[in-house]
């Protein structure tokens, strides 16, 4: 059994599925996805997809404004915790920071970013960081924040060995995404080699960031298996045990049970 912690299932084109969310859903337990992490990014589009997955035991929530989003008011701290303390919700974020799409003074992001981290630290859930061309702020930011009383996933890993060891001493774990798969992350690659065991995630980041052999499609959490077959292969392990593993992991950090 898989899961896929960090997905975007508002956003995937349901056209392979007949335009149906019902058979997607489908389809992902007959690919052995057992549970699935959807992320929030922004306000606006939040209630249409806490509806979308409101029925569905196995897909849980994380509540947050993605670091690029400069639609709408910006939300409030009071707002941010009353969401998060929702029982569906088991993370906040993605929040973080993100040098590559946004340009001149970010002091908005900084702010934006403490707050997340205020109100996991309130509602004493994990974090989802997402982090572009920002590692090092990022890490000083959650570091001097005290994030480590929640801890949390940096989401789609990017960095190198030392950046982990970093983000592992906080008490984060790594989530590897399909560019764990593409030939030139060998950076990502050896991270995924060293990685203890037990601190390891898997996802698909759907609809973006398809795996090899699907790079440049839309991605779905369907292809999460890809991610865990590269992994296994540079472990030198089976592909069940790094699936069992990173469900394992993945119940750890966010207290499920069974």
């Amino acid at each position: 059994m898989f899961i896929d912690s960090h997905c975007h299932l508002d956003r995937i084109d349901l056209a392979p599925f007949e335009n149906d969310f019902g058979v997607f859903i489908k389809e992902a337990e007959n690919q052995k996805i057992e549970q699935m992490l959807c992320i929030g990014i922004d306000m606006p589009a939040y209630p249409a997809l806490y509806e979308l997955v409101k029925p569905y035991s196995h897909i849980s929530l994380s509540v947050g404004v993605h670091p690029n989003v400069t639609e709408g008011e910006e939300v409030k701290l009071e707002r941010l915790i009353e969401l998060a303390e929702d029982e569906k919700v088991i993370a906040v974020g993605e929040t973080g920071l993100d040098y590559f799409r946004s340009e001149g003074d970010l002091q908005w992001q900084v702010e934006r970013f403490k707050n997340h981290i205020q109100a996991a630290k309130t509602v004493n859930k994990p974090l989802i960081i997402h982090t572009r061309e920002a590692g090092q702020d990022s890490l000083d930011i959650l570091e001097a924040e005290n994030a480590q009383q929640v801890g949390g996933i940096i989401h789609c890993f990017t960095e190198d060995w030392d950046y982990a060891k970093r983000a592992l001493d906080l008490g984060f774990y790594i989530s590897f995404s399909g560019i764990v798969t593409f030939k030139n992350a060998v950076q990502i690659q050896e991270v995924a080699q060293k990685i203890p065991a037990d601190r390891y995630l898997i996802e698909t980041d759907s609809p973006y960031l398809a795996p090899t052999p699907f790079r440049g499609k839309p991605n779905y959490p369907t292809y999460v298996r890809y991610v865990a077959e590269k992994i296994a292969e540079l472990r030198g392990e089976a592909v069940e045990t790094v699936a069992a593993q990173s469900t394992a992991n993945f119940k750890q950090l966010f207290g499920l049970v069974g």
